[in-house]
């Protein structure tokens, strides 16, 4: 087809369920692309020489050569060219933020709408696994060398499948019963179902690479006992450390961290409530202090959990809101109400100790701050009462201090989060590594995942290195 014509064709919406419906279920909300639709979108790719969107993405992906085999309707060739690069396609393809990446870097928007890189990335990866094309990898021979990973979230994911084509030894260290991290603890099922992680995790399993549950790192062992018979440690813990506002009565039963909240729901499956009884507040008003992509994530759980009332609590304006587009659309859709321009002061409570209501004050947007967003100011005599039975603070996460507390010479910034490398990932330990939240601070998946991609090449050349 001529660029003229690619450039006529629109960009394709993916089906998905009604607002009303999905709203009190937890299936995935989009349907995903169809084989036809997935062919019309990948039309659209202008196969530029220079591609801008490989340099948008954090893990390189070959985006025009992926997109040519969906056109072409070699779509298990397409998940397989993903998979050079892209160890977790089935989930980057859901909950990355393709918009101010790699599709922010297309040509075609330029002067019109992107191509649709994750939803083509996700209709690849869905086709291949539904339709059992999964193909093992060949891995290189033995080098008798080991690696740990502490944690199983994104970053650690893609190291360990680097590691292992390497011919390394990679065992995984994982806190809780199901691997997956942040993946499956933080992420609603409606979002990023659980079994998309889990066979993503038994991709690499199969490859080779081993998974050791319920051992925390820290407490069950040490970083120094780890390389004790490791030949190099990479941290993936994530940041776990929920935020609260210290204000008064935030100790009232029914005021939750959306950490807990989520790790739950999704830990405990709340999501098949009644099925499972997970002992989660089940509440009627509820109120979501923070605007970004866990605070809608928590909303939309609690509508799904049979609230008649969400409410986001936002300081700023729509403008400033920092969940994806999407997010936002969904949870209107769905019913979320927005409260914005409003900052809470206090909760309130019964003679019981649970929480009944937050007292809040109307806001107004000064000069921009550090962070390049209009200051919110209060508006002196605004305050108002909102009534609520339950109360989840979604204003971010901090480092977890348990494996710094072990690990004294571990370098850690002014934030607790542990220094390194921003090229390697190294520490400032000899042998130990880390890259995702735990560097950075809350991010996206595929930059934590891109953290794990260059401290697996480091790694091998500091085992390698060593022989």
């Amino acid at each position: 087809m001529a660029e003229k014509g690619k450039k006529k064709i629109p960009r394709q919406a993916m089906p998905e369920q009604d607002p009303k419906v999905r709203a009190h279920n937890f299936d995935e909300v989009p349907y995903g692309y169809d084989e036809k639709l997935a062919q019309l979108e990948a039309q659209r790719c202008l196969q530029c020489k220079k591609p801008k969107c490989v340099e948008g993405c954090p893990v390189e992906v070959e985006i025009p050569q992926f997109i040519k085999f969906i056109v072409e309707g070699d779509f298990a060739a397409a998940a397989r060219q993903l998979k050079n690069k892209n160890s977790l396609p089935a989930v980057c393809g859901r909950v990355c933020p393709q918009e101010s990446q790699c599709e922010q870097t297309c040509i075609l928007g330029k002067k019109g709408e992107p191509v649709a890189i994750g939803r083509l990335e996700r209709f690849a990866a869905d086709y291949e696994r539904n339709n059992n094309l999964v193909t093992i990898p060949e891995v290189e021979a033995p080098t008798g060398k080991r690696v740990a990973v502490v944690g199983s979230g994104p970053a650690s994911l893609t190291l360990a499948g680097d590691l292992i084509k390497k011919g390394h030894e990679v065992i995984i260290y994982e806190a809780l019963h199901t691997p997956g991290g942040v993946l499956i603890y933080g992420i609603p099922e409606f979002r990023l179902p659980k079994a998309i992680v889990a066979a993503e995790v038994d991709y690499l399993q199969k490859m080779g690479v081993k998974i050791e549950t319920d051992v925390v790192v820290g407490k069950t062992t040490t970083i120094d006992e780890l390389l004790e018979d490791h030949d190099a440690v990479f941290l993936g813990v994530g940041a776990g450390l929920p935020l609260f506002l210290n204000l008064p009565g935030e100790n009232l039963c029914g005021v939750y961290s959306a950490n807990e909240y989520l790790t739950r729901s999704n830990l405990m499956k709340a999501y098949k409530f009644p099925e499972y009884d997970t002992p989660i507040a089940l509440g009627k008003n509820v109120a979501v202090i923070g605007a970004g992509n866990v605070a809608m994530d928590a909303a939309r759980t609690a509508l799904r959990l049979g609230a008649d009332t969400v409410k986001i609590v936002y300081r700023r304006s729509r403008a400033e809101m920092p969940a994806r587009a999407e997010e936002i659309h969904h949870a209107e859709e769905e019913g979320v109400q927005f409260e914005l321009l409003t900052n809470p002061v206090r909760f309130i409570g019964n003679e019981e100790g649970w929480v009944t209501g937050m007292e809040c004050i109307r806001m107004e947007l000064g000069e921009p701050d550090e962070s390049g967003r209009r200051r919110p100011i209060p508006i002196e005599g605004s305050n108002f009462t909102m009534e609520c039975d339950t109360v989840i603070v979604a204003l971010g996460t901090r480092a977890n201090p348990l494996i710094p507390s072990t690990t004294p010479d571990l370098k850690l910034n002014k934030w607790g989060y542990i220094e390194a490398d921003p090229e390697t990932g190294a520490t400032s330990k000899e042998g130990v590594y880390a890259g995702g939240d735990i560097v950075t601070g809350s991010a996206t998946v595929i930059l934590a995942m891109g953290a794990g991609r260059k401290a697996a090449n480091a790694i091998h050349e500091y085992i390698m290195g060593n022989a």
